[in-house]
């Protein structure tokens, strides 16, 4: 007999049956299944369009000795995507799901390849399957049978499907899967099984209930003993393996409470493993030890901590490696690093001193915005509060001429904000007349002034607040640049504008009385009318920038 006709009369023998015998239906099921198993093409379909699906069905709901082979068959038909929704719509699925609270670890195997076939990519069965309460089961067959290297990976493989549903999330947040994941995960015999974990892991690292779970499970530790074993292959899957575990700790970090966890006041496993990373050849690790020591340094104590036990040298060695052809990503993480470290007073003394900011210097040279962008962030914060910083910083020519070539930056907006804000930022805490001469020579006056119209009230004031100190330090030197910036109309447009910020104008009118104090531009002033626009904000609504209008006007008066 052919296969067709074998195929013919099972399911003919199948579909007659009506007592369910299963020592009648045994043999016809043997041939069903030996036909799948020969992977002959169509049988799938003609098995599923035959209308015997009903039947397998009920086999499965009676718990009897087919109960298995029944699983299995329905297994191998649902490799074949075409008959999946049949499959659903005779009841196999609902059929199935009970079947995963068996003890017979074959029987498990072979329902969950079916229900994960029959689900595969179909939202609506897997949201079904999530509310059925097949999650729990799924870690509890981990658990119970963790050997079981085919049945575990079912397990991994249909979480794999589910991780990313938030329900599947808070179910799995119930039940403990961090402890069954790290356990796979040292055991892991190959690359698939690894990836495999890896993506279970990465989906749920999202959710800040689980990452703390994760990270008191131990699973960062595990990734990083993970990594440890496989740096220095080449092999590509092991890379990839590395990738996507060193992007895990990174993102498990982004939790405060795990963030503190991993760092262990500095003597942590995980942040040791990080600071390695910074010092490896594989760009990856590099990458993601810098972002981990930027997670570490969200907070003052970890910061002032992370400075004593000398991460700093660690960044700069890394940053100078890049500065020439190298990895922009990495560039903009070790900046990003430093730039959080520099946030405690105490560590930005301590960089100063340990000449931090004429190292990144070099980094000056580089071309691309997302470095600069970093860059002039991080010196800015460098010299927040640090007259010392400041003073060496604004009297570097070579440093104020890329400074102010950035405040013209025409294609990134964020580098051109940054550089006018270091500008400002280099006058506002130095107050030194040699670094106002410095600004002014490098051409920076016309860029505090468009900078003190920014759509930005905080770059507004930043701007207004340095060029008050400088003209109340050196009202000489900075008097003629002003007029010829046209910075008196400008402001008198700022104080004019019906909708402008009163903190901005509040700023304005100190400015404008610092200015009193040049003759040449208190003559502009008079030519300007400026009294006019001060005598209209004496009747504003905000009484304290009335009074401070009215303070400019006397001062102006009385210096006519």
């Amino acid at each position: 007999m052919a296969d067709t006709d074998f195929l013919a009369e099972a399911l003919k023998a199948i579909s007659v049956s009506t007592e369910l015998i299963e020592e009648e239906l045994k043999p016809h099921m043997d041939t069903l299944l030996n036909l799948l198993l020969e992977k002959k093409k169509g049988i799938a379909e003609q098995i599923a369009s035959s209308g015997v699906l009903p039947t397998l069905a009920q086999t499965l709901r009676n718990k009897g000795s087919l109960t298995s082979q029944v699983a299995l068959l329905v297994a191998e038909m649902a490799r074949e995507a075409a008959v999946r929704d049949r499959c659903i719509e005779a009841g196999l699925v609902t059929a199935l799901v009970p079947l995963l609270n068996s003890s017979d670890q074959d029987l498990l195997l072979h329902t969950g390849r079916a229900i994960g076939r029959i689900c595969f990519d179909n939202t609506v069965q897997q949201t079904q399957l999530v509310k059925s309460g097949v999650i729990p089961r799924l870690v509890a067959i981990m658990h119970q049978y963790p050997e079981n290297d085919p049945l575990v990976n079912v397990c991994l493989l249909a979480l794999c499907n589910l991780a990313d549903m938030d329900a599947a999330k808070d179910a799995l947040a119930e039940v403990g899967v961090a402890e069954v994941l790290t356990a796979q995960l040292k055991r892991a015999p190959d690359a698939e099984r690894r990836h495999l974990i890896l993506e279970v892991l990465g989906s749920l690292g999202e959710s800040d209930a689980l990452k703390l779970q994760f990270v008191e499970a131990g699973v960062p530790e595990a990734l990083s003993e993970m990594i440890r074993k496989l740096q220095g292959d080449s092999d590509p899957h092991d890379l990839c393996s590395i990738k996507i575990a060193s992007n895990l700790i990174v993102t498990l970090l982004l939790g405060d409470e795990s963030m503190q966890k991993c760092f262990g006041e500095g003597t942590g496993s995980v942040y040791q493993d990080v600071l390695s990373w910074l010092q490896s050849s594989n760009t990856q690790l590099q990458l993601s030890g810098a972002l981990a020591i930027a997670n570490f340094a969200r907070n003052d104590s970890n910061c002032v901590k992370m400075m004593e036990l000398g991460v700093v040298p660690h960044i700069l060695d890394l940053l100078e490696h890049h500065v020439d052809e190298g990895d922009v990503s990495v560039q903009h993480a070790g900046l990003s690093a430093l730039r959080n470290l520099a946030i405690p007073a105490s560590n930005k003394v301590r960089m100063l001193e340990d000449g931090v900011s004429e190292r990144i210097r070099t980094l000056l040279r580089s071309d691309m915005p997302p470095v600069q962008f970093k860059l002039l962030g991080t010196l800015r914060m460098m010299v927040d509060g640090q007259e010392e910083a400041a003073t060496v910083l604004g009297k570097d020519e070579v440093l104020l001429a890329r400074v102010t070539e950035w405040c013209e930056a025409k294609d990134h907006a964020g580098v051109r904000g940054e550089a006018n804000r270091l500008l400002a930022a280099l006058i506002r805490h130095s107050r030194s007349p040699e670094v106002i001469d410095s600004v002014i020579k490098a051409d920076g006056v016309q860029h505090l002034i468009s900078m003190a119209t920014s759509e930005h009230v905080i770059m507004q004031n930043e701007a207004l607040v340095a060029l008050a100190i400088a003209s109340a330090i050196d009202i000489e030197a900075v008097q003629e640049p002003f007029w010829n910036a046209d910075l008196l109309p400008t402001l008198q447009k700022m104080l004019d504008d019906p909708v402008g910020a009163v903190e901005v104008k509040f700023s304005t009118l100190g400015l404008i009385c610092s200015l009193a104090n040049s003759s040449m531009l208190k003559e502009q002033m008079e030519a300007l009318n400026m009294k006019d626009s001060l005598s209209k904000l004496s009747s504003h609504t905000s009484t304290k920038l009335a009074s401070q209008a009215d303070t400019v006007m006397a001062v102006l008066s009385e210096s006519s």
